[in-house]
């Protein structure tokens, strides 16, 4: 990419910063003159940008609107547990960018136990959103089988819909119904984003029903023997599966500037399971 028409250094100073309006009004140029947006992140960035104000910046300009309203667990104060009113969930670790946190023991191991045994019976191929028309579909990336319980179906399934709320901060219904996944030998989930992708022609279907989804919670039910951990490829993070523990990540636009990006890496031995909460903007009926 030619350097021609690049901001000056002392420009890329103040952008290092914040994305200002000279900055918008050179990638416009750069982008009326045939360069895509890949190639201009990694010419930001060789440039001495920060990463992910480049990111921000490449946005499409409706993205750029007010702040939207997060599920976020109340850690002011760096408490190094949340009483979430049955029980203190435990802190295990936290990052800002992405937003992530790592929780312990938001569910005992008998707790574990009996969701396992109330979703075995009802198991079948997992399926994915399918794009195009917002219904649902097999897809090669997802290999595990799953179902899902609706907003309180059993008591057990209402008590934790009751701690997740309050540990996030989060209406009880905008959450979608608890899915329960299981992942034997080889099985994974390959790198994907949880948000419905607005480009998407099915999209707006999906989104009647609450919304965009704004945050995950992924509840570890067992521990394989080897692999199966949770990746963010962009970050980069493994978080290894432990009875009992919790990983939450929230995302405030549909876009891969929230480096959400994250999979299931295969499990080598033995089986996987997990309980996945999706939180919505909205109430989801």
């Amino acid at each position: 990419m030619p350097h021609s028409g690049s901001p000056s250094s002392t420009a890329q100073a103040s952008f290092a910063a914040s994305a200002t309006p000279q900055l918008q009004q050179w990638i416009d140029q750069q982008r009326l003159a045939g360069v895509q947006d890949g190639a201009l992140l990694t010419a930001m960035v060789a440039a001495g940008w920060n990463t992910d104000v480049a990111r921000l910046a490449l946005l499409p300009a409706t993205t750029h609107d007010a702040a939207v309203a997060l599920p976020e667990p109340d850690l002011a104060g760096e408490p190094c547990a949340i009483d979430v009113g049955d029980r203190q969930v435990p802190v295990l670790m936290a990052m800002t960018a992405p937003r992530v946190v790592l929780f312990g023991q938001i569910l005992t191991d008998a707790e574990c136990a009996a969701i396992i045994a109330a979703a075995r019976p009802r198991l079948s191929r997992s399926l994915t959103v399918e794009t195009t028309s917002g219904g649902e579909e097999i897809n090669a990336d997802r290999t595990s089988d799953g179902m899902f319980f609706q907003r309180g179906e059993i008591p057990l399934v209402q008590q934790l819909e009751e701690r997740i709320a309050r540990l996030l901060n989060w209406p009880l219904e905008n959450g979608e119904g608890l899915q329960v996944l299981r992942y034997g030998p080889g099985a994974e989930y390959k790198p994907h984003h949880d948000y419905f992708d607005p480009a998407e022609p099915g999209t707006p279907s999906i989104l009647r029903r609450g919304g965009q989804r704004v945050g995950t919670l992924l509840i570890y039910l067992n521990e394989p023997e080897r692999g199966g951990a949770t990746v963010f490829p962009e970050v980069p993070l493994q978080v290894v599966p432990q009875r009992g523990h919790a990983v939450f990540f929230s995302y405030d636009r549909p876009h891969p500037a929230t480096r959400t990006l994250h999979g299931g890496a295969p499990v080598i031995r033995g089986e996987k399971w997990i309980a996945t909460k999706w939180l919505r903007q909205g109430r989801f009926d």
